[in-house]
C-alpha cells in the first residue's frame, strides 16, 4: 500500500456520515421492552443501506441510568439491559463486516456515585491512594470562578457526603463526582479502559466534557494545560498501539478555543462545532446569511489530519451556550414557544418538531450540514421526521423509541406497550403509525428517500469532506452561497434562507466561461460568461452547482481522435470514482454514443448522459461491464441503452476485438497502462461468455437483483467444438451476432424496465404454438431486480437461411414490373381500378396479371397466409393474460377516435410547418391534403360511430416487408420489437391484427413508388407514367395479399362492412404516421405517405358516392 493510499485510509473520518444512537432506544431482540445489541445487529442492513458508515454508540455501561448512562459504574462492561460482551463483539463484528465503523462514548471526567472507586473513596482516609481517585475539600468555597452547567438542577459544584464528611467536586449532577486527573493513577486506569475497547475492536471515542478533566484554583477550571497535556499522551499512546483510531472532543467553546483540542493534530482528530449549530437556525428563522458566515469565518482552519464534525443538534438539544444573550433570547422565543422544550441552556427538541415539520426547512438545513467543512452526524429517527414528547421530562422526550412501523410499539418491540422502556410517539402529527422506516421505504417521496440519495451523492463527492472552502458575493443576503473546492472538484451551495423566492447575482468572476451543473440532476444551467452570475431559487431552496471549465472543441476533437480516459485507479474501481465516472459520462459517452448507428437520439436535445447501472462480470480474468446509460433529453422522457465496456491493452486488442468505430469508445491509460476502452460485444471472448452461459442457464447475484443467463427447454443450444461468432455489419437499431453460423443473437440497445416484446413474443410463438414460420426461441439474457422487473439485454433464435427479405425481392419485382410497363405499355390504356377488397389473380385486368406475373403473385399470397397464421397463434392462448383476446368495447373505439385526433392534428401542424423546404410538387400535394383536414376526421369517426365487434390480441407491431426473411419458397417473419417510436408497455397493448395487415399494404405501396425515388435511371419523362403504373401495382398486390389473409383468417372474400371501416382506418392511420417520419428524416420521400393518403381517402369518397348513389336509387 502506498503512503498515499495509507493517510487516505487514516483519515477516513473525514469522507465519513456518523449516525448517533442509544442503543435502548433502536430495537428490543428478546421482548422486555429495552432495545439490545442483538436487535442493533439486525437492523445494521437499514443503517448500510441509509448511507451512515459510523455508528457512534451513546453510553451502554453498567449505570443507575440517572443521567442516560453518562453516570457510568463499570467502565469494562455492557449494561445487562443491552446484552454481554459477547454481544457487543458480535455486533462489532457484524458492523465492520458492512464497512460500518464503530465510536463508543469515553465518559473521562466523573462516574456514578454508584462506581466502586467512588464507594472505596468515600470510606477513604484524606490524602490516601483511593481517596486520591476524587477531587474533596473541606469547604465549598474552592474553584468559585468555575460556571455551574446544570443550573436547573444543582446550586453549586460542589455536594456535601456524609460518609466522607467532606465535600466532593461535580461539573454537573451531585450523582457523578469528578475524577482526579492529578492523580497519575487515575490518568493510568483510563488509558486501561482505551486500550480494553481497542482491542477488543472499537474505532474511536467520544470524549465528553472534555475541557473539565482538571482544576485550579483561579481558573474557570476549563481548557487548561493540563488537559491538552493528557489529550496528547493518549493521543500518543493510541497511535503508537493502535491504526486509524479516532478521538472526538465534545468541547463546547467558541471556535478559536475549541481548535485547541485539534493540538496542531497531536491530540483529538474531530471536535464538534458548537457556535455553529445554532446559528445554522438564526439565520433560517431571520432569513439571513449573516450569523452563519460569521460563525464560520471566526472559526479557524483545521490541521490538515483533522476535521470539525457537524450536527444540528447536540445529541437532543439545541444548545446555546455558544451564542449572545440577545440571540440566545431570540432563539428561545422563535424556536422555544412551549416552557417544557427550554432545557437548561438550551431548547431540547427533534429537529422535525422544532422546524415545525416543514419538509422544505429540514431539507435545506441537511443540505447547508452535507456542504460544510465537517463531517455530518445525524442522531437517530430523524431521517424519518420522528416526533419527540416534551412533557416526560429532561432527555427521555428525545429519546423514545425508533419508529420502525405501524405495529405494536412501532414495530420497536414485541412487549406489553406498558413495559417500554419509554413511551412511543403518539403525537397526532407525529404518530408512528405514519412516521415511520416501513412506511417511507416504501414512499420514494419521503423524507428518508431523500436522505438517502443526498447521502449517496455527498459520499462520491470527496469535496465535501476534504475540500476548501471560500464564501461567494452574493447581492442578497438571504441567499448563502460559498464555494467547496477540493482536486478537480468544484461545488457552490446556494441556499435560500427566505420563505419567499428570491433572486441573487454571484460574484462568479473567478470562473469566467465555466460551465455549471446541477449536481443531483446534472441538468445543464447557464454558462458563467463574464462573471457576474443571476440565479432565482425558490422559498428554502438549495443547489449543488458544480463548476467545470467550458467544453471546448479541442484539436483532438476536431481532427477526430478519439478522447482518452487516463486514471490513477484500476479498471475495476475507475467507475468508483465520482470524478472518474463523471468524466466519462460527459466527455466519453456523448462523442461515442452520437457516432453510433443504433442510438437513436441523434436528432434531440440532449442535456445528460450518465451511468445508470453497471453489472461486472469476469471473462477469462477480464472484468466485463454490462452498463446501462442513461439518455436526458430537453423536452422528452430519458431513455436506456445497453453498452458492455472492457479495457483492452494496446498490445492485445487485435487478437481481442474487431477494431473499427463502432467498437472502440476511446483510448485508456489504466494505472499507466495504454489501450483501449471497447464495446465489449465486438470481443469474441465475451461473445464466447455468452453463448456458454446461456447453455449452462448461470445466474450472476448482484447488488440490485439477478443477472439470468436463459435458454429454452425445447430447442437445446448445441456447442460442438469451438464457438465460431461474428458481428453483423448491418445498419440497425440493435447488434447482431452469428454464431457457428447456427444461431442469431440479437443484442438490444435499448432498453426498458419491462420485458421485451420481442422476447416475449417468439418465446411465446415457439413454446406455446404451432406457428413455424418465425424463428425459434433459443435463449435470453435478462436482468430481473429485486423487483421483479425484468431488463432484457439478448435474444438468441435459431437462423434462418435465407435470400434476403421481402423488401428486396419485392423491390426487384417492381423493377421488373416496370420494365414490362416501360417497354409494353406505352400505348396501353391505364385500366380502371376494381375497387373491391380481396381480388385474385384472375380478376385482375389481364395486362396487370401479365405485368406483375404469377409467380410473385403467389409469393404475396403465401405472405398474406402466413401473416393470418401469426395472428390466429397470437390469438390462440385465451389462459395466457398477456396474449388473450379481448373485445371491442364502445369505450375502446371512442378512445382510437380521440388518439387518431391527436395523431392528424400533430401530423397537419408538422406539415404545415414544413411547406417551406418541400419541392413545389410535394408542396401542391401537401396543401391538397391540408384542405382536406375535416375530411379526414370525418373518415376517422367512423371507427366510433358504428358499434364494432372485433378483437384486440397481440400483434407484431411494426409489421412490413423489411420484417420478413425470404427463403426463395415461404416466409419467416422477424422482430417482433414493435413500433420503435412507442414505449414497450405501448407496444404490449392489444390491438386489432389489421395494423399489422395495413402497415404490410402500405409497405407494399413503399416499394412501388419507393422504386422510382430510388432508381436513377428512369428518365424525368417516364417518371408521371410509372407513377401511374405503380399505383395500379400497389393497388392489385395490396387486395391480393389482404386477399390471402382473409380467407386464411376465415373470412372469406367479402369484406365486412366494420372491417372495411377497420383496414381503411388503419391504412390512413398508417400513412400519416409516415408523413412525420418523412418529414423528419426524408422529405424526399414525404411523397409517398401523401400519395398513400390522396388514394385512400379518394377510395373512401368513392365508397361514400356510391353508397348515396344506392340509397337515392332505392327511392
Amino acid at each position: 500500500m502506498s503512503a498515499a493510499q495509507k493517510n487516505t485510509d487514516a483519515l477516513w473520518f473525514k469522507d465519513a456520515i456518523f449516525y448517533e444512537l442509544s442503543v435502548r432506544a433502536f430495537y428490543d431482540s428478546n421482548g422486555d421492552g429495552i432495545g439490545d445489541f442483538n436487535g442493533l445487529i439486525q437492523k445494521l442492513d437499514y443503517l448500510e443501506d441509509l448511507g451512515v458508515n459510523t455508528i457512534w454508540l451513546l453510553p451502554f455501561y453498567p449505570s443507575p441510568l440517572k443521567d442516560d448512562g453518562y453516570d457510568v459504574t463499570d467502565h469494562y462492561d455492557i449494561h445487562p439491559d443491552y446484552g454481554t460482551l459477547a454481544d457487543f463483539k458480535a455486533f462489532l463484528k457484524e458492523a465492520h463486516a458492512r464497512g460500518i465503523k464503530v465510536i463508543t462514548e469515553l465518559v473521562l471526567n466523573h462516574t456514578s456515585d454508584q462506581h466502586p472507586w467512588f464507594k472505596r473513596a468515600r470510606k477513604a482516609k484524606s490524602g490516601t491512594r483511593y481517596r486520591e481517585f476524587y477531587v474533596w475539600s473541606d469547604t465549598p468555597e474552592k474553584y468559585k470562578e468555575a460556571r455551574l452547567i446544570v443550573q436547573s438542577d444543582e446550586a453549586s459544584n460542589w455536594s456535601w457526603d456524609n460518609e466522607a464528611k467532606a465535600y466532593y467536586w461535580h461539573r454537573f449532577y451531585r450523582h457523578q463526582p469528578e475524577l482526579n486527573y492529578e492523580n497519575p493513577e487515575v490518568q493510568m486506569e483510563m488509558i486501561k479502559v482505551i486500550d480494553f475497547w481497542m482491542k477488543m475492536g472499537v474505532d474511536g471515542f467520544r470524549m465528553a466534557s472534555v475541557p473539565f478533566l482538571f482544576e485550579e484554583e483561579g481558573t474557570s477550571c476549563e481548557n487548561l494545560p493540563q488537559t491538552h497535556a493528557f489529550l496528547k499522551r493518549i493521543r500518543a499512546h493510541i497511535d503508537k498501539h493502535y491504526k486509524d483510531k479516532v478521538l472526538m472532543a465534545e468541547a463546547n467553546l467558541w471556535p478559536e478555543d475549541a481548535a485547541a483540542y485539534f493540538g496542531n493534530g497531536q491530540e483529538c482528530h474531530m471536535n464538534f462545532n458548537y457556535p455553529l449549530m445554532p446559528r445554522l437556525f438564526l439565520g433560517l428563522r431571520t432569513e439571513d446569511s449573516y450569523p452563519i458566515v460569521d460563525i464560520l469565518e471566526q472559526t479557524p482552519a483545521t490541521p490538515q489530519n483533522c476535521q470539525w464534525a457537524l450536527f444540528l443538534r447536540n445529541h437532543d438539544e439545541l444548545g446555546l451556550e455558544m451564542v449572545t444573550e440577545e440571540e440566545k433570547d431570540y432563539l428561545f422565543k422563535a424556536y422555544a414557544t412551549d416552557p417544557h422544550t427550554k432545557y437548561n441552556v438550551g431548547i431540547r427538541r427533534r429537529l422535525a418538531p422544532l422546524l415545525n415539520n416543514d419538509r422544505r426547512k429540514i431539507e435545506l438545513l441537511y443540505t447547508i450540514l452535507f456542504s460544510l467543512p465537517g463531517t455530518p452526524v445525524l442522531y437517530y429517527g430523524d431521517e424519518i421526521g420522528m416526533g419527540d414528547n416534551i412533557y416526560l421530562g429532561d432527555r427521555f422526550g428525545v429519546r423514545t423509541p425508533m419508529q420502525w412501523s405501524m405495529n405494536l410499539n412501532a414495530g420497536f418491540s414485541d412487549a406489553n406497550p406498558q413495559k417500554l422502556y419509554l413511551p412511543v410517539i403518539t403525537d397526532p402529527v407525529y404518530r408512528y403509525e405514519s412516521v415511520n422506516v416501513a412506511t417511507q421505504s416504501e414512499n420514494p417521496s419521503s423524507l428518508l428517500w431523500w436522505l438517502r440519495q443526498v447521502i449517496a451523492m455527498r459520499k462520491r463527492l470527496s469535496v465535501f469532506g476534504r475540500g476548501d472552502m471560500k464564501f461567494i458575493d452574493s447581492t442578497n443576503s438571504k441567499v448563502l452561497c460559498f464555494l467547496r473546492s477540493h482536486d478537480r472538484q468544484r461545488i457552490i451551495l446556494v441556499a435560500n434562507l427566505s420563505q419567499f423566492s428570491q433572486v441573487t447575482t454571484l460574484n462568479l468572476s473567478e470562473f469566467k466561461d465555466c460551465d455549471v451543473t446541477e449536481v443531483f440532476s446534472q441538468n445543464r444551467f447557464m454558462n458563467v460568461g463574464e462573471g457576474q452570475y443571476s440565479i432565482t431559487i425558490g422559498p428554502y431552496g438549495y443547489y449543488w452547482l458544480q463548476l467545470d471549465t467550458a467544453e471546448k472543441r479541442t484539436k483532438n476533437e476536431t481532427s477526430g481522435e478519439l478522447p482518452l480516459l487516463s486514471t490513477d485507479l484500476s479498471w475495476e474501481k475507475v467507475f468508483n470514482s465520482y470524478n472518474e465516472k463523471r468524466h466519462f459520462e460527459r466527455k466519453i459517452l456523448p462523442p461515442f454514443m452520437k457516432k453510433c448507428r443504433w442510438f437513436g437520439g441523434k436528432a434531440k436535445a440532449i442535456s445528460k448522459m450518465g451511468i445508470n447501472m453497471m453489472i461486472p462480470v469476469k471473462v477469462s480474468g477480464q472484468t466485463h461491464y454490462l452498463t446501462v446509460v442513461e439518455v436526458h433529453y430537453v423536452q422528452r422522457l430519458p431513455e436506456l441503452y445497453f453498452l458492455p465496456l472492457s479495457f483492452a491493452p494496446a498490445d492485445t486488442v487485435i487478437e481481442r476485438v474487431e477494431y473499427h468505430a463502432q467498437s472502440v469508445v476511446c483510448r485508456a491509460e489504466i494505472q499507466d497502462e495504454v489501450g483501449f476502452v471497447m464495446d465489449s460485444s465486438y470481443d469474441k471472448q465475451f461473445r464466447d461468455f455468452l453463448l456458454v452461459n446461456m447453455d449452462k442457464r448461470a445466474r450472476v447475484k448482484v447488488d440490485d437483483g439477478v443477472l439470468e443467463f436463459n435458454s429454452s427447454v425445447f430447442n437445446k443450444i448445441v456447442i460442438d467444438g469451438e464457438i465460431d461468432s461474428k458481428v453483423l455489419k448491418a445498419d440497425q437499431s440493435n447488434t447482431a451476432i452469428i454464431y457457428n453460423e447456427n444461431y442469431f443473437f440479437k443484442f438490444y440497445r435499448k432498453l426498458e424496465r419491462e420485458i421485451n416484446p420481442d422476447l416475449e413474443i417468439v418465446r411465446f410463438l415457439s413454446e406455446h404454438t404451432s406457428f413455424s414460420n418465425s424463428p425459434k426461441y433459443t435463449g435470453s439474457v435478462e436482468f430481473v431486480d429485486v423487483n421483479g422487473k425484468v431488463m432484457v439485454f439478448g435474444l438468441l433464435q435459431e437462423k434462418v437461411e435465407n435470400q434476403g427479405d421481402a423488401w428486396g425481392m419485392t423491390i426487384d419485382s417492381v423493377g421488373r414490373f416496370f420494365e414490362r410497363v416501360i417497354t409494353k405499355a406505352k400505348k396501353e390504356k391505364l385500366p380502371k381500378l376494381i375497387n373491391k377488397a380481396s381480388i385474385a389473380f384472375e380478376e385482375a385486368p389481364e395486362i396487370i396479371q401479365e405485368f406483375i406475373g404469377r409467380g410473385f403473385y403467389e409469393r404475396v399470397v403465401r405472405l398474406g397466409q402466413r401473416t393470418a397464421e401469426m395472428h390466429l397463434a397470437l390469438a390462440s392462448d385465451s389462459s395466457n393474460p398477456a396474449f388473450a383476446p379481448e373485445y371491442f368495447t364502445a369505450n375502446y373505439q371512442r378512445s382510437l377516435y380521440s388518439s387518431l385526433r391527436k395523431l392528424v392534428r400533430d401530423r397537419f401542424n408538422l406539415l404545415e410547418s414544413s411547406l417551406p423546404k418541400l419541392s413545389p410538387e410535394i408542396r401542391e400535394l401537401s396543401k391538397k391534403l391540408l384542405a382536406m383536414e375535416n375530411e379526414v376526421l370525418d373518415c376517422f369517426k367512423e371507427i366510433y360511430e358504428v358499434r364494432i365487434n372485433a378483437i384486440k390480441t397481440r400483434i407484431h407491431g411494426d409489421y412490413h416487408l423489411g420484417q420478413v426473411l425470404f427463403t426463395g419458397k415461404d416466409f419467416v417473419i422477424i422482430d417482433f420489437e414493435g413500433e420503435p417510436g412507442f414505449s414497450f408497455s405501448e407496444r404490449r397493448l392489444k390491438k386489432n391484427p389489421l395494423k399489422d395487415v395495413a402497415g404490410m399494404m402500405r409497405s407494399f405501396q413503399y416499394a412501388a413508388f419507393g422504386k422510382i425515388l430510388l432508381n436513377e435511371n428512369y428518365r424525368d419523362r417516364d417518371m408521371e407514367f410509372l407513377e401511374a403504373w405503380a399505383e395500379q401495382w400497389q393497388h392489385y398486390v395490396g387486395r391480393f395479399y389482404f386477399g390471402a389473409y382473409l380467407e386464411r383468417m376465415g373470412l372469406g372474400k367479402e369484406l365486412s362492412d366494420e372491417n372495411e371501416i377497420l383496414i381503411r382506418t388503419f391504412l390512413i392511420e398508417k400513412a400519416i404516421y409516415e408523413l412525420g417520419y418523412e418529414l423528419n428524416g426524408r422529405p424526399d420521400w414525404v411523397i409517398i405517405p401523401l400519395r398513400g393518403i390522396l388514394y385512400h381517402m379518394n377510395r373512401y369518397q368513392q365508397a361514400k358516392e356510391e353508397e348515396k348513389q344506392k340509397k337515392k336509387s332505392k327511392k
